[in-house]
C-alpha cells in the first residue's frame, strides 16, 4: 500500500512525535490543558478561532480553595484568571494569544467582559493580538496550544462557551452551562496531546501565524532539557511515530494557496479498502462527495461511515450547510449500489441529539487523521486550519492494532457499549463496521440516527452548495489538481479532480 504522506503535497511536514493521545471532548482537554500550561516555563501560544475567558477550564472545581475542599491545585480555574495567574507567578513566560478578528464580535455579542481582551492587547506578559490576515469573509479556524515548544495540542476544540462536556453527554448536566449560567446541549468534540519534534514543528506553526497577523517575528524556544511540560494523568496512546502536519490557508497578500489537508483527504479516500469512518461538522464538500462516490461504486470499494450533528446552528449555517448536506447526500447515494454509505446522528440516553464539532478520519486500520477541518469548501481552501495525519505501515502490527481500538472507542462510545462488544460485533460480520453499528443499534437509549433523505425547499436550493457561507477559494484563485493525487490515485477519483 503507497503511502499518502508526501511533503508539500499532502502535509507540510513529517515530524516525530515520542507520545500523542487522542483526546476526546473537551472536560478531558480543558482539564489536561490547564495542567501542561501550569507547568509552561518560557512560553504558551494559543491560537484559535475563538476564545472566552469566562469559562472554568475544570467546572465545579471551584476558584477558592477555602470553600471548596474539591480543589486540585491552588490555581484558579477560569481561562481568564488562570492566564493572569500563571503569568504573575512567572515573569519569563510569554504568554501569546492570537484569536480571529471577526471572532471578536461573537465575544462582544454574547456578553464577555472585554476587562481581559482590552488589557491584554496592552499587557507586557499577556499578548492578544485579533488576526486580520485573512481574506474578506474568511476565517481563522485552526486550534493549537504549544507550551515552551515541547508539548502542543492539536484538534477541533475551541477554549469558548458551549464546549466542555464528558463523553457521557448526560442529559441536563448542571456542569454544562454557559457563563451567564445557562443550560448548553450534549457535544462531541476531539483534539490531540503530542510531544517531541512534532510539537516543535506545532511551534513553528502558530509563529507563522503570528508574524503573518503582526509582523513580529518570535524566536523558537531553545531545546531544553528541563522535564516536558506533559499533562499529569493524561495516558499516552501512542509513542515514537511520525505525523502529518497538514495545513489550510487562502492565498493571501504573499502567501500562496495552501490545500494539504484537501489533497490528504482525497488521498485518503483513494487509498481506503474496507472501512471509513469519518466524524465531521459538516458534509457540505462536492469534491469529497464525488471522491466517496467513486469509491462506493467499485463492486469491492470500501463501505463508509460518516457521522454528523443531527443539523447545523443557526439560521444561515442551517439553510447553507444541511442543504448541501442533502444534495450530496443523494450523489453518494445513488452511487452506493452495494449499500456501503451511512451517515448517522448521535443521541444521548435521553435520545437528545448531540452536537457533532469533532473532525476526525479512519480509514481502515493503517490513518487516523484528526484536526480542524470538516468536510466543507472553507475548510479545503478557505479557512486556515491544521490536522494532524498518522499513517501506520505494513509491518507497525502493533501501531495499527492501537488506531482501530481508537476508532472502536468512538464507536461504542455513540452506541453506549463496551469496546470489546464493537470489537466482536464486528469481527462476528466479517470486518463490517455497518453490520456491527446496526446489530448494536438500539431504538432507545444511546445510539446513531439515520440522517433521513428529504427534498429540498425552494429557499434550500438557492443556499445549497452556495459561495455565499461556504466559498472554496477566495476570488480569482482557482481549483488545481494536484500532480501527486493525479498521478498516484487519478484512477480512483476522476470526478473529484
Amino acid at each position: 500500500m503507497q503511502s499518502i504522506l508526501k511533503e508539500d503535497e499532502t502535509c507540510w511536514r513529517i515530524a516525530t512525535a515520542d507520545r500523542l493521545s487522542i483526546i476526546i471532548d473537551a472536560a478531558d482537554f480543558f482539564r489536561h490543558a490547564k495542567d501542561a500550561m501550569a507547568k509552561a516555563k518560557r512560553s504558551i501560544y494559543l491560537v484559535g478561532w475563538d476564545f472566552d475567558t469566562r469559562i472554568d477550564l475544570i467546572p465545579g472545581n471551584g476558584d477558592d480553595r477555602q470553600k471548596n475542599r474539591n480543589r486540585t491545585d491552588e490555581l484558579p480555574d477560569q481561562l481568564g484568571k488562570f492566564l493572569n495567574a500563571i503569568a504573575r507567578r512567572n515573569e519569563n513566560l510569554d504568554i501569546r494569544i492570537l484569536k480571529w478578528d471577526i471572532g471578536m464580535i461573537n465575544s462582544i455579542t454574547r456578553g464577555e467582559t472585554p476587562f481581559y481582551i482590552l488589557k491584554w492587547m496592552f499587557d507586557k506578559r499577556i499578548h492578544l493580538k485579533l488576526d486580520g490576515a485573512h481574506p474578506s469573509i474568511s476565517s481563522h479556524h485552526m486550534k493549537l496550544l504549544v507550551i515552551d515548544d515541547q508539548v502542543a495540542f492539536c484538534g477541533g476544540i475551541d477554549m469558548t462557551i458551549g464546549r466542555w462536556d464528558t463523553r457521557e453527554h448526560t442529559e441536563k448536566e448542571p456542569l454544562r452551562k454557559s457563563p451567564m449560567g445557562f443550560a448548553q446541549g450534549p457535544w462531541h468534540d476531539a483534539t490531540t496531546c503530542l510531544s517531541g519534534e512534532a510539537a516543535r514543528a506545532l511551534g513553528e506553526v502558530a509563529r507563522n501565524r503570528w508574524r503573518l497577523a503582526t509582523d513580529e517575528e518570535l524566536s523558537p524556544e531553545a531545546p531544553s532539557g528541563d522535564d516536558t511540560p506533559w499533562p499529569e494523568g493524561l495516558e499516552v496512546g501512542f509513542r515514537d511515530i511520525s505525523i502529518g502536519i497538514a495545513r489550510t490557508a487562502p492565498e493571501y497578500d504573499e502567501r500562496k494557496q495552501i490545500v494539504e489537508i484537501e489533497t490528504a483527504k482525497l488521498a485518503i479516500i483513494a487509498t481506503v479498502t474496507k472501512t471509513l469512518y469519518v466524524e465531521s461538522q459538516y458534509f457540505a464538500s462536492r469534491r469529497i462527495a464525488e471522491a466517496m462516490a467513486e469509491r462506493l461504486k467499485e463492486p469491492d470499494g470500501p463501505e463508509i461511515v460518516l457521522i454528523n450533528p443531527e443539523g447545523c446552528e443557526g439560521f444561515l449555517e442551517a439553510k447553507a450547510m444541511d442543504s448541501a448536506r442533502i444534495r450530496l447526500m443523494k450523489l453518494v447515494r445513488d452511487a452506493d449500489i452495494h449499500d456501503r454509505f451511512r451517515l448517522y446522528y448521535p443521541v444521548n440516553a435521553a435520545r437528545t441529539p448531540i452536537y457533532v464539532h469533532a473532525k476526525m478520519m479512519y480509514a481502515d486500520d493503517r490513518i487516523v487523521k484528526i484536526g480542524s477541518a470538516n468536510l466543507n469548501n472553507r475548510s479545503m481552501g478557505y479557512d486556515t486550519e491544521c490536522d494532524l495525519i498518522l499513517e501506520a505501515g505494513e509491518e507497525q502490527t502493533t501501531l495499527r492494532e492501537k488506531i482501530i481500538a481508537t476508532r472502536n472507542d468512538l464507536i461504542a462510545e455513540h452506541l453506549g457499549r463496551e469496546v470489546d462488544e464493537v470489537s466482536e460485533a464486528i469481527a462476528a460480520h466479517g470486518g463490517s463496521i455497518i453490520a456491527a453499528i446496526e446489530a448494536l443499534n438500539r431504538d432507545s437509549g444511546r445510539g446513531l440516527v439515520a440522517v433521513p433523505m428529504r427534498e429540498l425547499t425552494a429557499d434550500e436550493e438557492l443556499f445549497a452548495e452556495s459561495d455565499i457561507a461556504d466559498p472554496e477559494r477566495p476570488a480569482g484563485v482557482r481549483y488545481r489538481t494536484s500532480n501527486f493525487l493525479k498521478h498516484r490515485f487519478g484512477h480512483r477519483m476522476k470526478a473529484a479532480i
